[in-house]
């Protein structure tokens, strides 16, 4: 018993060294007193107590180490939903996703109906090498059935060492048996941004997560477009799409944001100690894009790293904040390693904007509110240009004197216009008709297209006006 009171008082020694070494610039505080030295000590002898007892007395044998992972996991969640205690997996999976690259396969799936479908594998990847296409169905994972699993479980099934091999059993459409596919896992490489140029010369920008190199590829991006955009006068606008991004590093929330501003504060830090704030400023150096009209797109998804460009760019003027609240997401976790396999996320601190706004349970409120709506449902319900106009009636008069041949010119065109339109209003209906049971699966597969997204229509709208409003500022000097 006194053996594991000591092992318990060593771990957390240990635990406190290696924590104070690493963020002791922040987490300085006064030893503690003798008196409260003695409070902890008793609590730990409780704790040993009941370990005791169920090594003992519970009427299963327990892992020790299992026992104390959950003590600790329990410890953890008595703070915040931020601060947990990492085991081996989730600290090696943490690892992974702030890499932005892990063992995997390269196939997009999701699940309907109970059913786990693949939505597209990824170019030049082990699963598209292999031959795995979108719409299969994913029965099977090494030869086991993963019916009844949830979508996160299949994932992490799929996920695995580089160099180890997984056999998936395909359900395809069109084939009575099950096919098997053995694949080896490989490095995954994820790329966080989507770009292409929209409505002739707006960059649009997609950032997915803030990862390592994040910043760099937006960067990478932003240039491309402005090649491309060259012979159409250059990029008129920049749409950087943060919305569902549920952050990141906060390195590259800074970097991304010092690509857009000259210079001052993006991001501080108020904690516990009021003497411990850290401070992180725009970096001078490097690619700038200080002028090109831009708006950031948010909503309720957007969180942390994406709240802070969004807050940062916001409070210098820099670009317009577009879509609805965002997530509130503003607190400070550094990661402490405990050894090699495990290691502590805690809340140190909470994020204030250039302007000292707190984004904490707050977020940020757009300059311009718009609701996320359905491409299809706001398509349809514009209605048709079905207006009569003076031109339709019968023997209406011309804006000026027309010859005998015009004339005949003019009813041919006008003719020839008012069939077309009646064709197109009659195709609409038939569209619709055919339309009204079609099956409606094909939209998971279907790829997202910029253009056909509601906000970012909105988005253009407003930097079309912009461009407008400028052009005749400078023609009424």
């Amino acid at each position: 018993m006194k053996s594991l009171l000591t092992l318990a008082l060593a771990s957390s020694f240990v635990f406190n060294m290696a924590y104070a070494k690493e963020e002791k610039k922040i987490l300085a505080s006064p030893v503690p007193k003798i008196s409260e030295n003695k409070g902890r000590f008793e609590q730990l002898e409780l704790f040993n107590k009941v370990l005791y007892l169920i090594e003992t007395q519970y009427y299963r044998e327990v892992s020790t180490e299992k026992l104390i992972e959950g003590a600790l996991k329990g410890m953890m969640d008595t703070l915040d939903p931020h601060s947990n205690f990492l085991n081996k997996d989730f600290f090696a999976k943490m690892q992974n996703d702030t890499a932005g690259e892990f063992g995997g396969l390269g196939i997009e799936v999701t699940q309907k109906d109970g059913v786990i479908i693949v939505i597209t594998p990824i170019d030049d990847t082990p699963a598209f090498k292999a031959g795995i296409l979108a719409k299969d169905r994913i029965v099977e994972i090494d030869h086991e059935s993963i019916i009844g699993f949830s979508l996160d479980q299949v994932m992490e099934k799929m996920r695995g060492k580089v160099g180890q091999k997984i056999t998936l059993g395909i359900s395809r459409e069109g084939e009575d048996s099950v096919k098997q596919f053995t694949i080896k896992r490989e490095i995954i490489k994820v790329e966080p941004v989507k770009s292409e140029l929209i409505s002739g010369n707006y960059a649009y920008i997609r950032l997915t997560q803030f990862q390592k190199r994040a910043a760099e590829s937006v960067e990478k991006a932003l240039k491309k477009m402005e090649t491309e955009a060259k012979k159409k006068g250059g990029v008129s606008g920049i749409i950087l799409d943060l919305r569902a991004n549920p952050g990141g590093l906060l390195d590259q929330a800074v970097d991304l944001s010092s690509i857009f501003l000259k210079d001052g504060i993006v991001v501080s830090t108020e904690s516990r100690d009021p003497q411990n704030k850290d401070i992180r400023y725009v970096k001078k150096s490097g690619f700038k894009d200080l002028t090109t009209p831009m708006i950031v797109l948010i909503n309720g998804s957007s969180a942390s790293a994406s709240e802070i460009v969004a807050g940062a760019l916001q409070d210098y003027k820099r670009a317009i904040i577009m879509g609805s609240q965002s997530f509130g997401k503003g607190s400070v976790q550094t990661v402490a390693q405990l050894d090699k396999e495990t290691g502590v996320k805690l809340t140190i601190a909470q994020y204030m904007t250039p302007l000292n706004r707190r984004i904490q349970a707050v977020g940020i409120t757009p300059d311009v509110l718009i609701d996320d709506v359905d491409f299809v449902a706001y398509t349809k319900a514009k209605r048709d240009d079905r207006y009569v106009r003076e031109k339709d009636l019968k023997n209406h008069l011309t804006a000026s004197i027309e010859t005998p041949e015009e004339k005949v010119i003019r009813e041919a065109e006008e003719k020839k216009e008012r069939q077309e339109r009646i064709q197109s209003i009659e195709q609409k209906r038939k569209e619709a008709k055919a339309n009204k049971n079609k099956n409606t699966e094909d939209e998971i597969f279907k790829a997202y297209a910029p253009n056909e997204d509601y906000q970012v229509l909105q988005a253009v709208k407003y930097l079309e006006s912009f461009r407008e409003y400028d052009q005749f500022l400078h023609t009424k000097k």
